[in-house]
């Protein structure tokens, strides 16, 4: 911070007063040049001369043409029509701006009606196709679920991205607080999840810069700003550095950063409606630098991520309100089956609690009083009743401090300090109230928020805190906050009992009555389905006597035939996991009519399977038609038969036809009863099939389409329909860290996915030797797998450090059966690119044993 500050003990709000966006210093990782829009030179970095050889006083006043080649300039120009439109940073890659000076990366913007063009040396190690990699962090941002997932793994993208040693995802609080939300981080470098941190930490100047400019990167806290020249303009006002890539940071921030033990950091702005939301806060424990092309894919990917958010945090409202209009279904639903509907609000009190957060509940109805959970003693919840009473009678009211609006209530603040009431009448004052308790030691931030900072060693200005522990702080007075999802529960269930309950009792008693209606047609069904089974029993018997010389023969046929119509009803009734085939449901049906001779049922057809939904429907059909052959059709005697034919057809329906022969002269009935109804109206109502019946005189004709939605032809599944496939090593577990060695990002995130599905407990992926010997140190791996070619080297030195210490280790690599394996690893096995889980787990478990 610079400028005087007033003495005594102050705090870091006094950092909301520093112009940091004109504080006249850059970032020694590249230069500065501001010229007018007639583009004379107006400011310079004072470190131009190592980049263009030419001093500042050698350029200020003079056009920018002197220095920059005319190409380099329309390519600047270019980009400046756009800055200009959009109102933000362009950037050009690969520049050559003059004959003595690297190729550079430059960005440019305009600050008020100055030009600034900022350049570094381009470093040739961004992604080779950055709209391909941000698609696929987009991708597996957008997979994961919830919006916690969403959070975790956006910030797990950022770090691949970046390398950081910490992301973290910080969001920020109505009051300013923020709150770390979500992390990716390096392992043993310890977490700051959960923690929370003052306004103070980020002052407000800083956020409106997070506003205007996505991205804020310091690559080294330690090396020496550059210095603007000249300091003013010859307006005496100095440049504006809002959208610089190179800006400076305060000293407080710098010191502030170093309390933390970070030597770089990175800052990408989430915005919401075009408000800072949050940020991604990335962190290296030693100084990092970013190639402007990497810095720029990361500021998109916070931009996406900032379209994104708002998407996913109104389908986690979604889901509260969802899991919210559930409840309030419940509730509604037990108070219209109740006999006094208002006085049954104490049964449901478990359910109202469900429906709104508390941690105890009151009831007070025609002056009768009900509690349970934390709430105030009867004579305190009956002093909070009387306070109610001069609230508006119609609305619901609401407060975390209680104390605040009712002193009383001060006395039993460990109890009850949140209240949430809501009127459920007029005359007289009934409540139903919602109480939540003190909230104590829930904030957790990191360090102590309130510390005053003291005067430093670099003048009168402020030194920030150097304390980030873990601090609990000790909420006296208030409960957790209601939130605005609490209010609209609490509202709808006022307006539903205030203008709904009333009328509950009458539209029960229709229901009882429609209910018993319905019982009734009911116990018809039931007692048809009762007469059938009996007249199949005695068909049974009947039909039984032919095909036997003696007692125990005729009790045989008997019992199998019942025992064959009862798997039949197993099939309608079971539980189905999956498909079902058509050929054996027709099957179980009709084999409880068979005589001795098998050719009376003929099935033909494809071997077909139908989906659970259409195996149970069309199973009262077959049954239907079966049990009608068997009392009035083709297998009501010994003569007749059945013909079942079905076909797949272009559209990959299936049609079913069933044809009845030889048995007696069929007449349509007479009444419309309930198995013609499932014959006829089954398919077509549950399945939006077709059904057409045919009641000829040589015997019943039935044909159905089911829909391609529900058949399978079996030969396109495995073996089993019912069976799940087998999993590799079903057993195997990793159960400790890996070290996974890998050059390509995408390929080490989906190796690591496998790796953690098989219970690694971590892990640590680098991408070059010198990383993974260090981690090799760190954290002793239980297996590795190591990319043979790594680019400009290989990885036989780790698996020589591997070999070493006895730990177990596969090769993957791209070049298949050609890849160069040293004779002294020819038993170590090789994963072949591309590889999948099952290939991965495989070789694992054959190295660890």
């Amino acid at each position: 911070m610079s400028g005087p500050v007033p003495s005594g003990s102050v705090d870091l709000t006094d950092c909301d007063r520093e112009p940091i966006h004109q504080l006249g210093l850059i970032q020694p990782t590249g230069f500065l040049i501001a010229v007018t829009a007639d583009w004379i030179i107006l400011h310079v970095s004072a470190n131009i001369g190592r980049w263009l050889g030419v001093e500042p006083d050698d350029l200020l006043g003079h056009p920018l043409s002197r220095v920059i080649k005319g190409e380099a300039l329309h390519t600047i120009r270019g980009r400046l029509q756009v800055a200009h439109i959009n109102g933000s940073v362009e950037r050009a890659f690969g520049v050559h701006l003059s004959e003595t000076t690297p190729v550079c990366d430059v960005a440019v913007h305009l600050s008020g009606s100055t030009i600034v063009i900022e350049a570094e040396p381009s470093e040739g190690e961004g992604p080779q196709d950055s709209g391909s990699l941000l698609r696929s962090m987009i991708a597996r941002v957008q997979n994961s679920r919830g919006f916690d997932g969403f959070c975790r793994e956006a910030a797990r993208q950022m770090r691949a991205l970046t390398g950081f040693d910490r992301v973290m995802v910080y969001r920020f609080d109505p009051d300013g607080a923020g709150e770390v939300i979500a992390e990716s981080a390096v392992h043993g470098i310890g977490s700051f999840l959960g923690q929370r941190y003052p306004a103070s930490d980020i002052p407000q100047q800083a956020r409106r810069l997070y506003e205007r400019n996505w991205l804020r990167c310091i690559a080294d806290v330690n090396a020496p700003p550059v210095p603007v020249v000249p300091t003013l303009d010859p307006l005496g006002q100095p440049l504006d550095l809002s959208l610089s890539l190179l800006r400076s940071v305060s000293l407080i921030h710098v010191e502030y950063l170093r309390n933390m033990g970070v030597n770089a950091s990175l800052s990408v702005s989430i915005l919401r409606h075009g408000k800072l939301w949050g940020l991604f806060a990335c962190h290296h424990r030693h100084a990092r630098s970013l190639s402007f092309e990497r810095r720029t894919t990361a500021e998109l990917f916070g931009q996406m991520v900032s379209l994104l958010l708002e998407g996913r945090e109104r389908e986690q409202e979604s889901q509260q309100e969802a899991q919210a209009r559930r409840a309030h279904v419940r509730i509604m639903s037990m108070l219209a089956d109740s006999e006094s509907p208002m006085d049954s609000l104490v049964t449901f009190a478990a359910e109202l609690r469900t429906l709104i957060e508390c941690d105890g509940f009151a009831c007070c109805i025609d002056g009768q009083l009900h509690m349970e959970g934390e709430t105030p003693t009867r004579e305190e919840t009956l002093g909070v009743m009387r306070f109610l009473h001069r609230t508006p009678p119609s609305k619901v009211y609401v407060t975390d401090e209680l104390g605040a609006v009712h002193p009383p209530a001060r006395d039993f603040t460990e109890r009850a300090c949140g209240l949430l009431a809501i009127p459920v009448s007029r005359t007289p004052r009934d409540y139903l109230v919602f109480f939540r308790k003190e909230m104590i030691r829930t904030v957790t931030w990191g360090g102590d928020p309130s510390k005053p900072a003291q005067y430093g060693p670099n003048g009168p200005r402020l030194t920030p805190r150097k304390s980030f522990e873990a601090w609990k702080e000790t909420v006296h007075g208030r409960s957790k906050p209601w939130s605005e999802l609490d209010e609209r529960n609490a509202e709808s269930l006022r307006v539903t009992l205030l203008e709904v309950v009333l009328r509950l009792a009458d539209v029960a008693g229709r229901t009882r009555k429609e209910a018993t209606e319905r019982q009734e047609l009911l116990i018809a069904e039931l007692n048809h389905r009762v007469r059938n089974i009996l007249s199949l029993v005695r068909a049974l018997v009947r039909q039984s006597e032919s095909g036997a010389e003696t007692v125990q023969q005729f009790a045989a046929i008997v019992a199998g035939r019942i025992e064959a119509l009862a798997r039949a009803h197993d099939q309608i009734t079971a539980d189905n996991w999956g498909p079902a085939s058509l050929r054996a449901l027709i099957a179980a049906e009709i084999g409880a009519y068979l005589t001795a001779k098998s050719e009376r049922v003929r099935l033909t057809g494809p071997e077909v399977l139908l989906a659970p939904q259409a195996f149970s429907v069309f199973a009262l059909v077959v049954h239907e038609l079966t049990t009608n052959s068997a009392k009035y059709g083709a297998l009501s005697d010994s003569s007749g038969w059945v013909e079942a034919d079905w076909s797949i057809d272009e559209g990959g329906r299936l049609l079913i036809d069933w044809q009845e022969n030889g048995g007696p002269p069929v007449r349509a009935p007479s009444r419309t009863g309930f198995g013609t109804t499932v014959i006829e109206r089954s398919v077509p109502h549950d399945l939006q099939g077709e059904a057409e019946v045919t009641y000829a005189l040589s015997g019943l004709r039935a044909r159905f389409m089911i829909p391609a939605q529900y058949v399978t032809v079996a030969a396109s599944l495995p073996d089993s329909a019912r069976r799940s496939l087998s999993v590799p090593a079903a057993d195997f577990s990793i159960g400790g860290p890996v070290l996974l060695l890998e050059d390509n990002m995408i390929i080490a995130m989906a190796t690591e996915d496998v790796l953690l599905s098989f219970n690694a407990s971590r892990v640590n992926t680098a991408a070059g030797v010198r990383h993974a010997l260090r981690l090799i140190d760190e954290d002793p791996p239980v297996v590795g797998v190591l990319d043979i070619n790594l680019g400009s080297e290989t990885s036989l030195a780790v698996a020589e450090r591997l070999r070493e210490l006895g730990i177990p280790f596969v090769f993957a690599t791209g070049y298949g059966e050609s890849a160069a394996v040293p004779e002294r690893f020819a038993d170590v096995p090789v994963l072949k690119k591309p590889y999948g889980s099952d290939q991965v787990v495989q070789v694992l478990a054959s190295v660890m044993g």
